[in-house]
């Protein structure tokens, strides 16, 4: 039961954030972006190396 209330404020979180997002016209340059998938990709590595430890 605990789930479907996580799930549901998660739903409802979407459905207000996203339009906000899309009204705020905040756009990020080609090179901000370039930027972040520089330390995005090696983050994501790393936690997932993380997790196969931990599932052993």
């Amino acid at each position: 039961m605990a789930v479907l209330g996580i799930l549901a404020v998660l739903f409802i979180a979407l459905i207000v954030i996203v339009p906000m997002l899309e009204k705020s016209n905040m756009r990020i340059s080609p090179e901000t972006q370039a930027k972040f998938m520089k330390w995005v990709i090696p983050l994501i590595v790393i936690l997932l190396v993380i997790q196969l430890f931990m599932h052993i």
